[in-house]
């Protein structure tokens, strides 16, 4: 029984998707998304989604399967990607993922950090707070309460803030302290404890699209004006039609947040387009900084074609 899984990540626009379809078409298996927006319905042009033909041409997991109002997280993701993985194993294939998520692709690899649930009194609470008197206030407040963790963000990342602080109430401990009681449990995913799960247990390979950043950006420059082109503010002008808020998670991406900007009336076209195309250079740098960071993925270099040929030449 094959008990292997080959994992594609690299940078927004390396090409992960065409190579992923065509190396899986090869292995006669199956794809599973790891990118954490591709799983809502109607954002398809912004986020770069596989198109019609390789969607047909492969079977995909975790694209189009949420509106964008459902909530969506990665421990989710975990458990339902892990039932993909498995399934596939039983039936002797190879599970092909791609993706940049890189949180998403560490879930499936060395399994997540269970925090405590959520509380909405909490979070309604510290909100309010935000609300009533700035990010600067609730900042203050995790400042004094928990330093570590504050030490690692600015006042901007408020949804990180108020998620420290109802750790905090819920259990009196930091999410520092959770981490390292994870690590302390086991520093790895830890191994199934059902039969079945055990034997579905897998080597991973990871690989990641290497490209040089001058023709990344350009790259990235291009896939914009095609996205412009392809009708991206009409895609976002019919999802804020539909009655979703502006607000949601799902929106708050490259390319949906700056043409909502210009929509709201708050940025010109030109702004918009300008904008699009910065933050996804900066989300395509901080992509290449995670993998650089992780040791364990192999690099692909080479063009599409000996980089497949490279990936089964090693999973073999």
């Amino acid at each position: 029984m094959e008990n292997k899984v080959v994992i594609i990540s690299g940078p927004t626009a390396s090409g992960k998707t065409s190579l992923a379809v065509k190396l899986a078409e090869k292995l006669e298996s199956e794809i599973i998304s790891a990118d954490s927006r591709q799983v809502y319905k109607y954002l398809d042009i912004g986020t770069a989604k596989p198109s019609k033909e390789q969607l047909t041409q492969v079977k995909h997991h975790f694209i189009d399967t949420l509106y964008p109002d459902q909530e969506y997280n990665v421990s989710i993701y975990e458990k339902e990607a892990e039932s993909v993985i498995n399934r596939l194993l039983a039936e002797d294939k190879i599970p092909v993922v791609v993706g940049g998520s890189g949180l998403y692709i560490k879930a499936i690899v060395d399994g997540i950090f269970e925090g405590p649930s959520k509380d909405e009194n909490i979070r309604q609470h510290f909100n309010k707070l935000r609300e009533e008197k700035g990010n600067e206030y609730i900042y203050e407040i995790l400042k004094q309460k928990d330093p570590e963790s504050a030490a690692k963000m600015t006042s901007g990342h408020w949804k990180r803030i108020i998620r420290a602080l109802e750790v905090l109430e819920l259990t009196g401990k930091t999410i520092g302290q959770f981490h390292s009681e994870q690590q302390q449990k086991s520093p790895v995913k830890e191994a199934e404890t059902s039969e079945q799960e055990t034997k579905t247990n897998p080597q991973y390979f990871l690989f990641n699209i290497e490209r040089e950043r001058v023709l990344l950006y350009s790259t990235i420059e291009s896939r914009v004006d095609d996205m412009i082109a392809d009708g991206l503010e009409a895609e976002t002008r019919k999802v804020l039609d539909m009655g979703y808020p502006a607000s949601l998670n799902s929106l708050n991406t490259v390319g949906y947040k700056e043409m909502i900007e210009y929509i709201c009336g708050s940025i010109s076209f030109d702004r918009c387009i300008e904008l699009i195309k910065r933050n996804t250079r900066r989300y395509a740098k901080r992509q290449m900084t995670w993998i650089r960071g992780e040791k364990r993925f192999i690099p692909l270099t080479l063009g599409e074609k000996e980089n497949i040929d490279f990936i089964l030449d090693t999973i073999n």
